[in-house]
Order: C-alpha cells, then sequence, then structure tokens
C-alpha cells in the first residue's frame, strides 16, 4: 500500500529536495519587511526558533521509523529530514547577518534549545510526534497565507525568498509527520493535546524573540503602537485572518487529515516563479 492510499492523500507522494543557498549580505536592511521593525520582528522571531525547531522535528519522525512499513512513507520522511535540515541550515546563515547588525541573541538560543532537551528528556517520544505533527500543521498554514499574500513583496528579495521557499516546502511536507504519527497508532487525544503543546511552544518562543529584538532596538510602547498604525494604514490589521481558525478547527476533528486542504498549487506556483521547480532531486 503506498503512503497516499494509506493516509486517504490524493497529492503526489515525491517531495524534492532542494539545495538553495541563498545570497545573505549587507544589503539586507534591519527593516527588511514593508520597512516596519515590528513585522520584520515577528518573522525575525521566527527564524530564531526554526533551526533547532527544525531539527526536533527530525528527530520525532526518526524516532518512529520502525512503525513505518510503507516503502513511500520512508521516502517522504527522508525528504521531509532533507528538507527541514535545508531550511535549518539557511536560517543560521541568517543569523549571521542578524550579528553583523548588532542583534545579541545568543542567551536566547542557549535557553531555546535547553527547553527542547527537556522536552526530549521528559516527554515520552508519542506526544513528541503528536507536537511535530501540530507545529508542521502551524507551518504549513502560515505558510499557506505567505504564499498568496502579496505583502511579500514588500520584503528585501533574498528574505523574500528565504520565505517563499521555505513556506512552499511546508506545504509540500506538511503531511509526513502527521502520517507517521497515524502509521505509530497515536490516537485522537494525544494529537490534540501534542497541538495544543506546540501551539504554546511555537508562539511564546517566537514572541519573545520578537520582543528581545525590538528591545535591542530601542522600541518602547510609542514606538511600538507608531509600527502598528504603520501597519494598519498598510492594511495589515494584525487579526489573524479567517482560514487560521478553519485550520484551528479542521485539526480537531476526529477525521482530520493534512491533505484534505489542497494547498499544492500556490506552492508549485511560487516554486516555479523563484525559479526551483527544476532542482528537486
Amino acid at each position: 500500500m503506498t503512503a497516499a492510499a494509506q493516509t486517504g492523500s490524493s497529492h503526489p507522494t515525491s517531495i524534492p529536495v532542494r539545495r538553495v543557498r541563498l545570497p545573505f549580505d549587507e544589503s539586507i536592511p534591519r527593516d527588511w519587511l514593508a520597512g516596519n521593525l515590528l513585522e520584520t520582528h515577528v518573522f525575525n522571531g521566527l527564524n530564531l526558533v526554526f533551526p533547532d525547531g527544525e531539527r526536533f522535528f527530525i528527530r520525532s519522525v526518526h524516532d518512529h521509523l520502525e512503525y513505518v512499513t510503507d516503502p513511500e512513507l520512508r521516502a517522504q520522511v527522508r525528504a521531509f529530514a532533507g528538507q527541514e535540515a535545508n531550511h535549518a541550515h539557511e536560517h543560521e546563515r541568517y543569523f549571521e547577518i542578524l550579528r553583523a547588525q548588532g542583534y545579541r541573541f545568543e542567551t536566547f538560543l542557549r535557553r531555546f534549545r535547553r527547553f527542547l532537551r527537556i522536552v526530549d528528556r521528559i516527554l515520552p517520544k508519542s506526544l513528541r510526534i503528536a507536537i511535530t505533527a501540530g507545529a508542521e500543521h502551524w507551518t504549513a498554514t502560515l505558510g499557506a497565507l505567505a504564499l498568496d499574500d502579496p505583502f511579500m513583496d514588500d520584503a528585501h528579495p533574498t528574505m523574500r525568498k528565504l520565505i517563499l521557499w521555505h513556506a512552499a516546502e511546508e506545504v509540500e511536507h506538511k503531511a509526513v509527520a502527521y502520517d507517521v504519527m497515524q502509521a505509530a497508532g497515536i490516537g485522537w487525544f494525544t494529537r490534540v493535546l501534542g497541538y495544543g503543546l506546540a501551539t504554546i511552544s511555537l508562539f511564546a518562543w517566537s514572541g519573545f524573540a520578537t520582543r528581545m529584538l525590538l528591545r535591542q532596538d530601542g522600541v518602547d510602547r510609542e514606538k511600538l503602537a507608531a509600527l502598528r498604525r504603520h501597519a494598519h494604514e498598510h492594511g495589515r490589521t494584525g487579526q489573524p485572518p479567517p482560514r487560521i481558525g478553519r485550520a484551528i478547527r479542521a485539526y480537531l476533528k476526529p477525521g482530520f487529515h493534512p491533505d484534505q486542504v489542497d494547498d499544492g498549487p500556490a506552492a508549485r506556483r511560487r516554486i516555479a516563479e523563484m525559479g526551483l521547480a527544476v532542482q528537486g532531486g
């Protein structure tokens, strides 16, 4: 039985691993997204948690390989690990730009890594894969939003490519951790608990990072209010779009599967637009 048949997915099972190396250099400004430090640092906060978070995801999936007997799903796991490792590498290369701009975040990274080590040590592997599947639902949901949002056109070209490449590949491999979790026989309660823990962890840690970077830029309450007004004037209210609520409700349903939402066309369009379609392997 193929992975697609096993999960009820109608999507292609091939996941390309692209060797993307981006030209990070001094042309990237501190306010690289729409000239707005608040919006820039929301993404920078996510950038800081992605590399170690993605390595945690790879470990959690690999911890369940004994349950994966389908050869297609095993191939998808290898591709998932390849894509996530490449994301981690490129986000860490971007760290050097932040350091050159004067940002200091080593203490934050040490604390985040310590948190992940504790999670690895004290939580059962069934809950760790549930956290991973839940986090992957978030990255695919947010990725699909980024793929469709013209707001990305206001980003520095290198950062735009980083975000859109990462977003497209999150959509491509969005079902892998979930399918491994299903292969391991993990039920609804653990799945939903893992989703809750993933939600808290992702937004708490990226939020801490965002606030840390804003403080280093001297953004006080008055400046923060001005940055929010600037975003609002350009059509960004700061309110979550309706599809976020739909994605949360969908994940809580017993019969949910990530491929019930077909956002593959947007991912393929962006991959082709960036000239990456022929680099799969």
